[in-house]
């Protein structure tokens, strides 16, 4: 209670003065109060009641005194939302790798919705409502990508980048000590949905053969995808430096013109199916840089063609049914070494998962890997099975 009868009657302004505390005053039609807060600034605010004015003048004085005394800590700085945006752009953006993702989630769809708001009011009411505004049908998994589009919403998955971008940004205003806590925001439970992959070597024969019809260097990147498992921009940024045809090894240490996407180098085999393919290839390649360079031989950008539009009529020349990405050569390579018996663990190297979890679900595909499953129950002492009677 000392510091409640202090803080009523007495203060300091910025000189260190001792100044007598104001009472709640008429302000037009309601009561305003003034008092110096911990740092010495005068401040002023107004009641409806001058009740309500005496209480709020008492707490104001004496948060103020136990602040500057050290028993209570700071409040944190007024700061709104596009503060927070303004200093993760500046600040943490420009220290990842795709920097135009952040900026697309913060400029196209947190800033206008939390737009304006002090950091201090942003509830997860209002988190609730922006997720309800962009992703109203979360739980509906039939709504397809084109419907989506024409109502202006997002997928599931997207809403989990948004939301996870706007906890890293609720953190950093924490670390900052721009707010004293954050909303205890809840991100979407993701159903990891299966691979797509080129489901049998007849399928990856008859999808080479056809790929070979096109562009020269085409039939080249699609095979050496199908069985090194690289993905495109490292396919892109590969050099002849890179592959050893001695030593039957290519290191991978580019994606693009950036670091891969670990940011780790790797290492991966060249196997007796590709090695005389990338032979052939050197000889007869148009760069003497790139190993997959474009017509002017350049490297290939990840708008290139030879990833989208010309894959797609390469599978249907092929006349293969199933629609697949330029990313499930990368499954295809990991779903073909499982089948053929291949250690999974090799195979985590060759991607250069960090966690052997990633790789796992390819281990359903291993040949071996229900055998010792199979007599796991004991026969029915029974002469012919057909004869048990099943419950009604």
């Amino acid at each position: 209670m000392f510091y409640v009868s202090v803080a009523l009657h007495s203060s300091t302004d910025l000189n260190g003065e001792e100044v007598p505390m104001s009472k709640p005053v008429r302000h037009r039609n309601k009561w305003r109060i003034r008092w110096f807060d911990a740092d010495g600034h005068r401040r002023s605010k107004t009641f409806s009641t001058y009740r309500d004015a005496e209480k709020a003048l008492a707490m104001y004085q004496v948060e103020a005194e136990r602040i500057s005394v050290g028993l209570s800590p700071k409040p944190a700085p007024k700061k709104t939302f596009d503060d927070l945006c303004d200093y993760w752009l500046e600040h943490r953006t420009t220290r990842k790798k795709n920097s135009k993702d952040d900026r697309s989630v913060i400029n196209a769809s947190l800033r206008p919705h939390f737009k304006g708001m002090d950091l201090s009011e942003v509830t997860l009411e209002d988190v609730d409502r922006f997720r309800r505004l962009r992703c109203p049908n979360e739980h509906d998994t039939k709504l397809t990508a084109s419907e989506r589009r024409r109502r202006g919403i997002i997928s599931v998955k997207t809403l989990h980048n948004h939301l996870t971008v706007l906890i890293s940004m609720f953190n950093l205003a924490v670390d900052l000590g721009w707010l004293d806590s954050k909303p205890n925001i809840k991100k979407p439970r993701l159903i990891r949905a299966d691979f797509s992959y080129i489901r049998s070597q007849d399928d990856i024969q008859k999808f080479l053969v056809a790929a070979a019809d096109e562009d020269e260097g085409v039939f080249e990147l699609y095979y050496t995808a199908t069985y090194t498992g690289m993905r495109a921009g490292e396919l892109s940024g590969l050099q002849w430096g890179d592959v050893s045809l001695s030593r039957r090894l290519i290191t991978v240490q580019r994606s693009y013109d950036s670091t891969t996407k670990t940011d780790e180098i790797r290492y991966v085999p060249i196997l007796d199916v590709l090695l005389p393919v990338l032979r052939a290839w050197k000889v007869r390649c148009p760069s003497s840089m790139w190993v997959f360079p474009n017509k002017v031989g350049h490297m290939h950008q990840p708008s290139s063609r030879v990833f989208q539009e010309t894959l797609q009529r390469v599978r249907e020349r092929a006349g293969i049914p199933y629609r697949f990405r330029f990313h499930d050569f990368r499954h295809t390579f990991a779903s073909h070494w499982m089948m053929a018996g291949g250690d999974i663990y090799r195979l985590q190297k060759i991607l250069g998962h960090k966690s052997i979890q990633m790789t796992e679900r390819y281990a359903h595909l291993s040949p071996d890997v229900w055998t010792e499953d199979y007599g796991i129950f004991e026969e029915l002492p029974l002469q012919d099975a057909a004869t048990v009677q099943l419950p009604r």
